[in-house]
């Protein structure tokens, strides 16, 4: 495969020192990007997989903590969002034709590690959308040695008294020829700049917040607002035949905040009870972002996956 220099930006809030993005060609012809923070003598390479809306610099604090922990990392902008190739004319509606289309990226991430030689075992970290598509992916035999979610978008918190109405229309709107608008409620508007901090359902860190906010601020390039109808509908589908299918066999541990109100909780908890060997850990107080709450917080979520990727090389 071919890889380019793409842009990497450590203007605000940078990751550990070395690391590089690379432009990358999926096998439907989409371009997107990779990104990777390498660390010398590393005991493998955690692979990151983002949520919606998400980019590869908002994971710099995170792979600088596995890169403390001797992890190399590498993360992802999935198409539609970051500086991959947006899908529709408005670039600030998050879409996807098929949600399976997501593991075509995933394929082009593993041969892209591979190609710049990121040293194994590799290990699953993914969060919120990227937990949906790494549970299929590590269903369908990616090659990690362990896996952990974060906020794992199994299921889609919608409020009971919306939920026909949301299945209906991401249904109709696309018959019709509207599937590329957003449903009533979304904006094109990045969460982090239209919700202020207080209440907000990411993070408790005020910090992390202005992480997120200055990010977009410095490069508005990689602002993404709400999703489509046919986003809508494919993740209601992908997230509902992903729970008819058994857990694979692989060590695998969650964490989800115990003030989770964007994804579906009880799915998380159904998932993880059928995990044969699987964990399951509550994040008192913590909001959707977990891996991007206080310290207090995040430090126990980083030493749980320092555990779980390199306790069996060590035994």
């Amino acid at each position: 495969m071919q890889l380019a220099p793409a842009p990497f930006f450590t203007d605000i809030h940078p990751g550990p020192a070395g690391g590089e993005a690379h432009w990358a060609q999926t096998s439907d012809g989409k371009r997107i990007r990779v990104g990777h923070w390498p660390v010398d003598g590393a005991k493998g390479t955690v692979l990151i997989f983002p949520g919606r809306t998400e980019y590869i610099e908002k994971y710099g604090v995170t792979a600088a903590e596995l890169a403390r922990r001797g992890l190399s990392s590498m993360a992802i902008d999935w198409r539609g969002q970051g500086l991959a190739d947006r899908l529709l004319d408005d670039p600030l509606v998050g879409h996807v034709d098929n949600f399976t289309d997501y593991q075509k990226d995933v394929a082009t991430l593993l041969r892209a590690a591979r190609k710049l030689g990121l040293p194994r075992p590799y290990y699953l970290l993914a969060h919120s959308m990227g937990g949906c598509i790494g549970l299929r992916a590590v269903m369908e035999g990616l090659p990690v040695q362990a896996a952990a979610f974060t906020g794992p978008m199994w299921g889609i918190y919608i409020a009971p008294h919306l939920r026909i109405v949301a299945n209906v229309l991401s249904k109709v709107m696309p018959r019709v020829g509207r599937g590329h608008l957003l449903p009533p409620g979304s904006v094109t508007t990045p969460y982090v700049q239209v919700q202020p901090f207080e209440d907000n359902m990411l993070t408790t860190d005020a910090q992390m917040y202005d992480m997120m906010r200055d990010q977009l601020a410095a490069h508005p390039e990689l602002s993404l607002g709400g999703p489509s109808f046919v986003w809508l509908r494919e993740a209601i589908a992908e997230t509902k035949h992903l729970a008819s299918r058994s857990a694979p066999n692989l060590p695998a541990a969650t964490w989800v905040g115990s003030n989770e109100r964007i994804v579906d909780v009880p799915r998380i908890h159904a998932r993880m009870e059928s995990w044969k060997g699987g964990k399951l850990e509550t994040v008192k107080g913590g909001e959707h972002e977990v891996l991007m709450e206080i310290e207090s917080m995040r430090d126990p979520i980083f030493d749980g996956l320092e555990k779980l990727f390199l306790a069996p090389v060590i035994s």
